[in-house]
């Protein structure tokens, strides 16, 4: 009997020092066992039949030069020639010869119903054929293990044998990551984890069954200018050419990480390539390597599309004035690619990845996908069933659809999001009966509105594994692609996309972390860094993730309110200071590799955030007669230029190795197309040789964009002879305990300056200071010693502030004692507002055993929570799984509040049954709620969708009876896929000031 089950793929997710693979069991141990592979004597041997396919023994050629780098001797490869018509034992001796020597056992690797040496095997060892009969027939199955008496005369081998020749690729590859070999090591230049010797584990199996999505690949897309200008200068062999060299050099490599990564499906390179053309040998190519070809969304029938057609076609891209001429093109297509494994894009799209036809002909497309189908039969010679077809459902696609428009049941469905990683379909209850099945295309990168993004790599890891969890278990499984740009800077985004979609039962929402430190260890070889190094990896995606760096303005976070600019500076400096730590501790051998993984996307996230925040202050300043405004538009050139400075030093790496590859613009957007320059953010300055009119002191204030003495628009409604200014009150229940207000310079006057408070329990962290020069600025925190203020008491503090210059004002503070009953446990109102991070809830209820779940490090705070997936599961408002929330509150709305919640912005999933949620306070009746406004005509998206894509997040307002008091808000799952974040509950008009991320959470009592 096989020792584990088909359905799933490894047994459990082991995590031993010895291996550097991720998830999965370990086979591999660099500690003495009774199974030497590898010893300083004896270099690994490595068994392999003449009669198995080419890209095996392609791949055993990588697994012989490999384990040299990593043992420092070369092992040897025997290539043995067994007859098919029944092998011996005898023809085996002869050309293995004496083993009674050897103190290693071999490597075996072979290919089910293709080597003759397993085949031998099969027949000769009661060990062996059990596990081998198992996997029989089962895509990209394998068995690698120990194995003894495999075949008469050999006391134990590590067999690597798959049920197809991928199955035995993937088990070599496996075997070379748990050796030390990333699959990163040419394309992030991981170096090799050098041991001397590999033994194999005893009663351990890496076997595996097949994997849960059939088809897993990438698509090389928007590949200009970064990959473009790479491929050119490194592919071009110093020839020229009219367009790149995307030629069987470059898909070679992309191939070759593509198997190691477990993938096994590609679309090439569109815009200014053709796969097919540009090398004659690129499909070859990749049908040696293993790698099933395909083509994008837009490119019918294995042809690059407008590329071949303006090279090749004739006449208009229209079916019904052009059929003959179209025919003729994809029948080529077709032809060419018949002799390799394929899979066929039907349907047609307009010219320039645009729709077709505007009013969404859906009897043309049917002509068209009718068309096409004759035409695969007739080459094939057979039922166009029985050859791989794909129809992706992408923007006015997804129109014809629902409309009406159907493709044979065999064709897979390829769903896709909505540009945005948000999946904007998943099966029905019917369409899961398809024997074609569907799938999930997918994007890491995009051109196209609210914005491009193809800079930086701003993707969750929560996010993605939440929407491909969906998609998975509502069976859109047999196709998942993602596009991926230039390829990198995606290298653990599309590392964990490829490991989740080979085993999805192994990555739950609560094991991202784990993949994390998996991964650090496994690239980096450090077992003391590889947590701090997943912790920075995980916390820059999520400061990326907040907003797309294309997106980011010098005005998105809030430059007076929630410290919110200031808080997200702070986060980004700890995180580079952390960095820095580890690229101090870390070998020099590994800095190219962390340089390019880590620490290039947090100093490149940081440089242009930092830029764009402190333009902000510049402008802001420069409204409040503030000689610091210089200083910002200083430290913005000097970003701006570092900016420069960190893509030459990418591309100065390894002797040029990536030049061209951190190239894409990414600063001064226009519009939604990337800009043609780098444009610095807009800056300004003040006159240095001159005294603001009010005198050289400026005093500025949390909260408030306003500025004394003198006027400000921003001081009072009226704009002058504005009072002095009064800070946000203190309660005991503040999120922040102090308030503070900042003393800086108007002009190069020198000054000193003295504050005092009137009352005793206003406490002050600083009473005089000196500004020296224009740059300077103090920042003076006020608290409150609430021992000294009496319960249910409102007491005014005032803090007189007074300058050398001669000038005065006044700042004043209300501290306000609220209390709450001794026995309440909840959220407390503070500043007419109660903010809750969902994770926090005061109480779950199940309903038909489903829970709402946390999903860790989802979305732009601390995490987010969502119902369990249960596919078709869905409740009437006030019946489905439940989350309180108790607060307490101080003030109403003339006996309301209002809530707003901030949701993920999900895409309604499911036919008639848009994503919703329901609410309620107390015992009020339940309001539904739809976040996501239904899609427009022909499958557009709604309107608002682009507002909500940009910030990540849908905020929706209901009103709700409650007066002051003890409460609780009721939130109802009535639809799985619903995520939110963030609850804000308004007790007072006009508590909530602008920002982007929301207010601070509320303290818990």
């Amino acid at each position: 009997m096989m020792r584990y089950s088909l359905s799933i793929l490894f047994f459990a997710l082991v995590s031993l020092p010895q291996s550097f693979a991720i998830g999965g069991p370990t086979c591999l141990s660099f500690t003495s066992t009774q199974y030497a592979i590898a010893t300083e004597s004896n270099p690994a041997t490595i068994w392999i039949d003449s009669s198995d396919w080419p890209g095996v023994h392609r791949a055993a050629l990588d697994l012989q030069n490999d384990l040299e780098k990593v043992t420092g001797k070369r092992p040897s490869i025997l290539n043995i020639t067994l007859s098919s018509n029944g092998p011996t034992i005898s023809d085996l001796n002869r050309q293995t010869g004496s083993r009674s020597s050897s103190s290693s056992i071999p490597i075996i690797i072979g290919t089910l119903g293709r080597s003759n040496l397993i085949n031998l095997a099969q027949q000769s060892s009661t060990n062996l054929k059990p596990k081998l009969t198992a996997i029989q027939g089962k895509w990209e199955a394998g068995v690698s293990e120990v194995i003894k008496n495999p075949i008469s005369g050999v006391t134990a081998a590590y067999v690597i044998v798959g049920a197809d020749k991928r199955g035995t690729i993937y088990g070599i590859y496996d075997f070379l990551e748990q050796a030390g070999v990333s699959p990163w090591y040419w394309w992030a230049d991981v170096p090799y984890k050098p041991h001397s010797k590999i033994y194999a584990l005893p009663n351990a199996s890496c076997s595996h069954g097949s994997p849960s999505v059939k088809y897993r690949g990438i698509f090389l897309n928007d590949e200009q200018p970064a990959l473009t200008d790479w491929v050119i200068e490194k592919f071009s062999n110093g020839t020229s050419a009219s367009r790149p060299p995307f030629n069987r050099f470059f898909y070679s490599k992309v191939f070759e990480l593509l198997l190691r990564l477990k993938a096994n499906y590609l679309w090439p390179t569109m815009w200014n390539s053709a796969f097919g053309v540009d090398d004659p040998l690129n499909q070859f190519t990749a049908d040696y390597y293993g790698i099933v070809m395909s083509t994008s969304h837009q490119e019918p029938m294995l042809r690059s599309s407008p590329v071949e057609w303006y090279q090749f076609g004739s006449g208009q891209w229209n079916w019904d004035h052009n059929r003959e001429n179209l025919t003729k093109f994809w029948t080529d297509g077709v032809k060419r690619g018949s002799p390799y494994e394929s899979v066929y894009t039907l349907g047609m799209r307009g010219t320039g990845d645009l729709p077709l036809d505007e009013s969404g002909n859906i009897d043309l497309l049917q002509r068209v996908v009718a068309g096409q189908r004759e035409i695969i039969t007739s080459v094939f010679n057979k039922n166009a069933s029985e050859v791989p077809q794909v129809w992706c459902l992408y923007k006015e696609v997804q129109g014809y659809y629902e409309r009406g428009m159907r493709v044979p049941d065999d064709v897979t469905l390829l769903w896709t999001d909505d540009n945005w990683g948000n999946i904007r379909r998943l099966p029905t209850a019917e369409e899961r009966s398809r024997s074609g099945g569907s799938g999930v295309y997918y994007h890491f990168d995009y051109v196209g509105d609210p914005r491009d993004y193809k800079w930086g790599n701003s993707h969750s890891l929560s996010k993605f594994h939440h929407q491909l969890e969906l998609a998975k278990n509502y069976g859109a499984d047999r196709i998942w692609i993602v596009n991926v740009g230039d390829l990198k800077p995606h290298e653990i985004s599309i590392d964990f996309f490829m490991t989740y979609a080979w085993n999805t039962t192994l990555w739950t929402k609560n094991d991202l972390d784990k993949y994390r430190k998996q991964w650090a260890l496994r690239e980096f070889g450090s077992d003391s860094l590889a947590s701090g190094i997943a912790d920075i990896v995980k916390r820059y995606s999520l400061l990326n993730i907040r907003a797309k760096p294309e997106l980011i303005n010098s005005t998105m976070y809030s430059l007076t309110s929630y410290r919110e600019a200031e808080g997200v500076m702070k986060e980004w400096d700890t995180l580079v200071a952390q960095s820095t730590e580890v690229t101090k501790k870390l070998s020099s051998d590994y800095y190219a590799a962390y340089f390019q993984l880590v620490h290039w996307p947090v100093i490149a996230g940081r440089t242009t955030q930092a830029m764009y925040i402190d333009a902000g202050y510049n402008q802001l300043y420069a409204s409040q007669a503030r000689s610091q405004t210089n200083v910002k538009a200083d430290s913005v050139e000097k970003l701006f230029e570092y900016d420069a400075d960190i893509r030459d030093q990418y591309h100065a790496l390894l002797n040029g190795k990536w030049n061209h590859m951190a190239s894409q613009t990414h600063l001064g957007y226009y519009y939604w197309q990337q800009p043609m320059l780098d444009t610095m953010p807009s800056i300004t300055r003040v006159q240095k040789r001159q005294v603001a009119l009010p005198g050289p002191m400026r005093l500025t204030i949390e909260d408030s964009k306003g500025a004394w003495p003198g006027d400000n628009s921003n001081q009072c409604a009226q704009g002058y002879n504005c009072p002095p200014p009064t800070v946000m009150p203190l309660t005991p229940f503040s999120p922040s305990q102090s308030r503070y207000f900042e003393v800086s310079a108007g002009g190069p006057q020198a000054f000193s300056w003295t504050a005092a408070a009137n009352v005793g329990w206003l406490r002050l962290s600083q009473t005089s200071g000196n500004i020296q020069d224009a740059s300077s600025g103090q920042r003076v925190s006020m608290s409150v010693d609430w021992s000294a203020v009496a319960a249910g008491s409102a007491p005014t503090g005032v803090v007189t502030l007074k300058a050398s210059s001669g000038q005065s004002t006044t700042v004043t503070l209300v501290a306000n004692r609220t209390t709450v009953p001794s026995e309440y446990h909840g959220f407390v109102e503070s500043e007419g507002l109660v903010s809750i991070q969902t994770e926090h809830y005061s109480r779950s209820t199940a309903v038909g055993g489903v829970s709402w779940e946390v999903l860790p490090d989802y979305g732009r705070n601390l995490s987010a929570v969502s119902p369990a997936i249960q596919v078709d599961s869905r409740w009437q408002a006030g019946a489905g799984p439940l989350l309180e929330y108790d607060f307490y509150s101080f003030n109403s709305k003339g006996g309301n509040i209002t809530v707003t919640v901030y949701s993920a912005p999900t895409m309604n999933t499911y036919p008639g049954h848009p994503i919703t949620y329901a609410i309620a306070v107390d015992g009020g009746a339940p309001i539904t709620v739809q976040p996501m406004p239904a899609d427009a005509t022909n499958g557009n998206l709604p309107a608002a969708w682009k507002g909500f894509v940009a910030e990540e997040i849908v905020r929706t307002v209901t009103t709700h009876a409650a007066n002051p008091g003890k409460h609780t808000l009721k939130l109802y799952a009535t639809e799985v896929g619903f995520v939110t974040e963030k609850i804000v509950i308004e007790t007072a008009a006009g508590a909530t000031q602008y920002s982007y991320l929301g207010p601070w959470e509320s303290v818990i009592v």
